[in-house]
């Protein structure tokens, strides 16, 4: 039987279907109560507006109900705030594969450095343009490849 743990991290994000919710980090934990066994399971949302919280929290129960836990609680908490940091490597190079540029490291120290071009995921290049600061969702921005000329999705460094 497949544990609730493997359950949940197996959860795709609706947004991004080609990384789980815990490639991404959004998954924070997944708890038994010792006494009724009954599963809580702890989340993030990238940004507070995140319009897809709703889908995963259905998705999380969804997929505990299928693995033996029909009566489970799933929290959102907002603190510490979520970051891009918290992607897996195995989730940046999921992204890379789908053609999204994956963020570069959100905790600095020191000066902040400027972004003058995001590596393309399909050529490599650095030659690149920002077309909107907005790409297919929220928390991506779209570019452009001056060198292949693909447009790309990047996850915004947070």
């Amino acid at each position: 039987m497949r544990t609730a743990r493997d359950a949940v991290a197996a959860v795709v994000d609706p947004e991004i279907r080609v990384v789980t919710i815990e490639d991404l980090g959004i998954l924070r934990g997944v708890a038994a109560d010792p006494a009724t066994g009954r599963i809580t399971v702890t989340i993030t949302p990238t940004y507070s507006g995140c319009p897809a919280m709703d889908v995963i929290r259905a998705d999380i129960r969804a997929a505990l109900a299928a693995a033996g836990h029909p009566d489970a609680e799933v929290r959102t908490v907002f603190a510490p705030a979520w970051s891009t940091d918290w992607i897996s490597a195995a989730g940046r190079a999921k992204l890379a594969e789908a053609g999204i540029a994956p963020p570069g490291p959100a905790t600095r120290t020191g000066p902040v450095p400027l972004t003058l071009g995001v590596r393309c995921p399909r050529c490599g290049s650095v030659d690149t343009e920002q077309l909107s600061r907005f790409g297919s969702t929220a928390c991506k921005a779209l570019w452009r490849c001056r060198t292949c000329r693909d447009p790309f999705d990047q996850v915004k460094p947070l």
